[in-house]
């Protein structure tokens, strides 16, 4: 599954819906510097999704614990209460593990991947492996697509497209390029970011309207 290039649209889907947590994308806005090295956080989430699907079990639990020594130092203000909090809340690690797992099973579904029910359970239940890298309790992330829909339906009533998820959207729609390369980002680029939108659940399509 992870050699497929929808994993790309894929990738782009979960950073859609990722944004619709007020706290997990504040986390991101206020220690992130993505607007300036757009490529370069892509390329090191695609490195650490490539490590722990074709590296060696070492390889992997260095990069777990390289995610969990950075999210450690790192802090946020609730855009609502003032609050500080760690990035490395637990529903906020797992509100980013499911957007994640959630986007790369129904793009890939979505465009034709053969893959059975049953297949695409066992998928989500081997991802609580990387959900235990980057902090997270296994037995506390869902484990089947039933458990997954019930995560949703949970954690709905939280999301919201604010400020922070607008401008996450419009970076999507236009992330920085050389002046001469708008067209090309126009044409091409442009098309990729409205596929991964569209490819959201309608309750998302609600929120950013």
């Amino acid at each position: 599954m992870h050699g497929d290039p929808m994993m790309w649209i894929a990738g782009i889907r979960a950073l859609y819906l990722q944004a619709l947590h007020p706290r997990a994308v504040r986390g991101v806005m206020e220690n992130s510097d993505f607007r300036r090295d757009a490529w370069g956080r892509l390329m090191r989430t695609a490195d650490f999704v490539g490590t722990t699907t074709y590296g060696t079990a070492e390889a992997a639990e260095r990069a777990g614990a390289r995610v969990r020594r950075i999210h450690r130092m790192l802090s946020a203000t609730d855009p609502e209460t003032g609050e500080r909090y760690g990035v490395d809340a637990p529903e906020l690690l797992l509100w980013v593990h499911c957007a994640e797992i959630d986007s790369y099973l129904h793009v890939l579904r979505r465009s034709g991947f053969p893959l059975t029910d049953a297949q695409a359970d066992r998928y989500i239940a081997e991802h609580r492996v990387s959900a235990r890298l980057v902090g997270l309790d296994p037995h506390a992330v869902p484990a089947s697509r039933a458990d997954l829909a019930a995560y949703f339906d949970e954690v709905r009533p939280e999301l919201a497209a604010g400020a922070d998820a607008r401008a996450v959207d419009d970076f999507l729609l236009r992330p920085p390029t050389h002046p001469l390369l708008v067209p090309a980002r126009e044409v091409l680029w442009r098309r990729v970011a409205q596929l991964a939108y569209a490819a959201l659940p309608p309750y998302a399509h609600e929120l950013y309207g």
